[in-house]
C-alpha cells in the first residue's frame, strides 16, 4: 500500500497514508473553521456552476468540484472525500461564496403536496417492523 503523494510546485507532498488515513487533520483543511457561512443540510444538493474559483484553491476544493458535475448531496460529498460533514460544509460554503457552486436546500415533504406535515403512515411503519422481526 504505502503513502500516496500529490505534486505541488515541482515536489511531491504526502497527503494520504493507506493505513493511517489522511496525514493532514480535517480541521486544517478548513483553517480551523467549524461554521460554514451558509446553511447546509446533509440533503442539500450542490452543483458546479462552471465558474473557476479564484480564492478557493487546493486539492480539497478541486476534489469537491470534481464530484459536483451533476447535483450531489452534502452527505455524499462528505463520504467521498472522507471528511466530517461540518468540514465539508465549510468547504462547500467557500465554493458557493466564490460562485463555483450553486446550492439548493431540500424541499420539505409538506411542500410537495404529499399530505399533512408530521403525519406518519402507520401501515408502512407496521410493515417495516414486521419485516425486521422476520429477519431477526
Amino acid at each position: 500500500m504505502g503513502v500516496r503523494r500529490r505534486r505541488r510546485a515541482g515536489r511531491e507532498i504526502p497527503w494520504l497514508d493507506d493505513e493511517a488515513g489522511r496525514l493532514v487533520r480535517p480541521y486544517t483543511v478548513s483553517n480551523g473553521r467549524t461554521r460554514p457561512t451558509a446553511h447546509f443540510d446533509l440533503l442539500t444538493m450542490v452543483m458546479a456552476t462552471g465558474k473557476r474559483p479564484v480564492t478557493c484553491q487546493g486539492p480539497d476544493y478541486t476534489q469537491v468540484l470534481g464530484l459536483c458535475g451533476g447535483p450531489v448531496s452534502v452527505a455524499e460529498i462528505a463520504a467521498h472525500i472522507r471528511l466530517p460533514a461540518v468540514v465539508t460544509k465549510v468547504l462547500l460554503a467557500d465554493l458557493v461564496d466564490c460562485g463555483a457552486l450553486a446550492a439548493r436546500a431540500p424541499v420539505p415533504v409538506s411542500a410537495c403536496g404529499a399530505g399533512p406535515p408530521n403525519r406518519t403512515d402507520r401501515a408502512l411503519l407496521e410493515a417495516v417492523l414486521h419485516g425486521l422481526r422476520k429477519r431477526l
